[in-house]
């Protein structure tokens, strides 16, 4: 298929999707996308006995597009640093601690609880999967994806200082798990990993991404201090988010981690400081619809994404179904002992850790994570549990995350 014809026919899906969901279902536009593209996708599959072309052409457009080279090194960098650009600094630095130790240590407790019990569930089974496939799977799915539930909580009205931290935990711990996987995809071996190994490689990543990032970030406010165009200063930041992203992976280091470096840099420092305020709104409301716009598509590619790894879900479908409660007890533990730890330094909203629990959502980057694996049983069976997750994350908690909050929040009160 032609690559004109692939985009085409991807935006013609998602553009059907979002008119849908905004006419039909009326959940939070990502949200929705994804549930009507995956509606469509099984209405595709359930026609091919029937109309066989259906089917065949839904087919070849999920297949045609490579997921994981897209969310990579594509749409990744400019999500992170849009989402970036829009955090209250002044807010996340009061709540920095929080964010820290849950973007940080509790990926990595989640990664270990999921990793363990996942390895122990595949002995059980007699399943081809080593502990360092099982710790790939726990890092690939310990991320999550709350910003896709920020317009539930908003309209929720639950506490801005929570909406702070969800936003915060949300833009780094993607950093953080994909350091991991990154980490632990380029162990050899079937032998346990040797752990002084992993934390020097994942000290590297992390304080390498940091560091570059804020260097980047703040050459780039340098730049933007010096003129005031609103194109100009467009283009500085897409080369920061796009140029900037491919730098740091060049260098060996987190490039999320510096994107999301970068965009508080310019988002904070630069955006109070440095650029006018005409400038201002423009720059920001260029990057709220790029911002939009590429969530929209994202979370429609996910749709159909999921779709195209059905033939899959039959021959993992117990373990995989097992390894759901696995994740959500490894994020509520992984949430709540750093809330534990700080709960005597720092004020916490009432029922945070499950309101972070449930609010946790899996998407595009497990997915893509997942599919990123070299070909093989294991990898046929974490991407069947990735699905079953996400699309349980998508279905059923970014669904009712919103009344759960409500009332957690009316008990609080």
């Amino acid at each position: 298929m032609p690559i004109f014809t692939l985009v085409s026919a991807v935006i013609a899906v998602v553009a059907l999707s979002a008119y849908a969901n905004h006419k039909l279902v009326h959940l939070p536009d990502s949200i929705g996308i994804t549930v009507v593209a995956l509606l469509l996708s099984v209405g595709a599959v359930g026609l091919g006995p029937f109309v066989p072309q259906v089917a065949a052409w839904g087919g070849e457009v999920a297949r045609g597009v490579n997921f994981p080279a897209l969310v990579f090194h594509g749409l990744l960098g400019l999500l992170l640093f849009a989402g970036s650009l829009h955090v209250d600094v002044l807010a996340l630095r009061r709540a920095r601690w929080v964010v820290l130790l849950l973007a940080t240590v509790g990926v990595l407790i989640s990664t270990a609880l999921v990793g363990g019990a996942f390895y122990g569930l595949a002995r059980l089974l007699a399943l081809p999967l080593t502990l360092r496939e099982s710790l790939l799977f726990g890092a690939l799915i310990s991320p999550t994806d709350p910003i896709a539930a920020l317009g539930l909580l908003s309209k929720a009205q639950v506490p801005s200082s929570l909406l702070t931290k969800i936003t915060g935990e949300a833009l780094f711990n993607d950093g953080t798990g994909v350091v991991l996987f990154v980490v632990l995809l380029g162990l050899t071996g079937t032998q346990a990993p040797n752990v002084g190994h992993v934390a020097a490689l994942f000290a590297r990543q992390v304080f390498g991404g940091l560091a570059f990032g804020a260097l980047a970030g703040f050459a780039g406010v340098a730049l933007l201090r010096t003129v005031d165009s609103p194109a100009v200063e467009i283009l500085v930041t897409l080369a920061l988010a796009t140029a900037g992203y491919d730098a740091a992976l060049a260098l060996g280091v987190s490039a999320p981690m510096a994107t999301v470096v970068m965009g508080l840099a310019v988002g904070g420092d630069g955006r109070a400081f440095v650029i006018a305020a005409a400038t201002r709104e423009r720059l920001l409301q260029f990057w709220q619809l790029t911002d939009d716009l590429l969530n929209l598509l994202l979370f429609g590619l996910v749709g159909l994404e999921l779709t195209a790894l059905a033939g899959t879900v039959r021959t993992y479908l117990l373990p995989a179904a097992l390894a759901l409660p696995l994740v959500l007890a490894a994020r509520f533990v992984s949430v709540g002992l750093p809330t534990l730890l700080l709960r005597p330094f720092q004020k916490f909203e009432p029922h945070f850790v499950k309101l972070m629990t449930w609010a946790g959502l899996r998407g595009a980057l497990s997915v893509a994570l997942a599919l990123s694996l070299p070909a093989g049983p294991a990898r046929n069976l974490i991407v069947t549990a990735t699905y079953l997750i996400a699309i349980f994350s998508i279905l059923v908690q970014a669904t009712t995350v919103e009344p759960l909050a409500r009332r957690w929040n009316r008990e609080g009160a």
